[in-house]
């Protein structure tokens, strides 16, 4: 492989990881969508257009007999007030209100060690005490002094894939 070829495949990588940082909400008051805060009480969006197709700001649709996205979890997986920890994709997925779920990442931002359980509405890391909010990957106690990282997930039917 030549240096230019490694450089665009390295790139490539990296486009897709920074596509995965952004803020991870779906929620049925937004219309499932993807990606931006929860909207005002009242003010969701509508999740298709008039005319039954999904809106833009839902994503792209896969064309018509591509492969579907990677299933995480169903919505029934991811208790109210809890989540999943998806230890495997290093991903925690929680539901902290009923209908609004969200996904982190799995990796304790004090020393790397993949958190434990949710409870409590914390995401809880066996290693140092730390613990994170359920609804925003904020730290609730230390050591750990930055939040989870969000990833980004959407709902088809009852599946949570990532977006």
């Amino acid at each position: 492989m030549s240096d230019q070829s490694s450089r665009r495949a390295l790139l490539a990588g990296a486009v897709c990881i920074a596509g995965l940082a952004g803020c991870a909400r779906y929620d049925t008051s937004n219309g499932g969508l993807a990606g931006g805060a929860p909207l005002a009480q009242g003010g969701g969006a509508p999740a298709a257009q008039g005319n039954g197709a999904p809106s833009p700001a839902a994503g792209p649709v896969p064309p018509a007999g591509s492969a579907r996205p990677e299933v995480l979890a169903s919505t029934a997986d991811i208790p109210v007030g809890g989540g999943k920890i998806l230890t495997d994709k290093k991903v925690v997925i929680t539901q902290p209100r009923a209908g609004s779920f969200d996904a982190f990442s799995a990796v304790c931002t004090h020393q790397g060690c993949i958190v434990g359980t949710v409870s409590g509405g914390t995401i809880n890391c066996p290693c140092h005490g730390s613990k994170f909010s359920i609804t925003d990957g904020s730290v609730v106690n230390g050591p750990a002094t930055t939040g989870l990282a969000p990833v980004n997930i959407q709902l088809r039917g009852t599946s949570i894939v990532p977006a």
